[in-house]
């Protein structure tokens, strides 16, 4: 079994910063994913060893994903209103333009809240 657990979120001002942590089995493509109530869950950063991080442009430029000994890191900078959300630790066994056919990620965290106020 994968379990991935979220760890990191809680409250912050805007202009603040948090970093988000993942610990759970290592896979190929990992990434970043927030769920906004009543929108559709929001693609971050997405990883893979040999290639470049890839970001969505809601965060570019402020986020920054990396991993290390099998955790997964979010760094989150400049956090805006905007930024509230659950956010969730995504992995897959497959390489990541795979999981971008599939359509969505193998595994997933239970998520862990962010709020940022103005």
């Amino acid at each position: 079994q994968v379990h991935l657990q979220e760890s990191g979120g809680g409250s912050v001002q805007a202009g603040g910063s948090l970093r988000l942590s993942c610990e759970g089995s290592r896979h190929t493509c990992m990434g970043w994913s927030r769920e906004v109530p009543g929108k559709e869950v929001e693609p971050l950063a997405i990883i893979e060893e040999g290639y470049e991080p890839i970001y969505a442009d809601s965060v570019k430029g402020r986020f920054s994903i990396s991993r290390d000994n099998d955790i997964l890191y979010l760094q989150m900078n400049d956090l805006q209103s905007n930024d509230t959300a659950v956010y969730y630790c995504i992995a897959d066994s497959d390489p990541c333009t795979v999981v971008g056919k599939k359509g969505r990620f193998e595994h997933w965290g239970q998520g862990i809240s962010v709020t940022v106020s103005s």
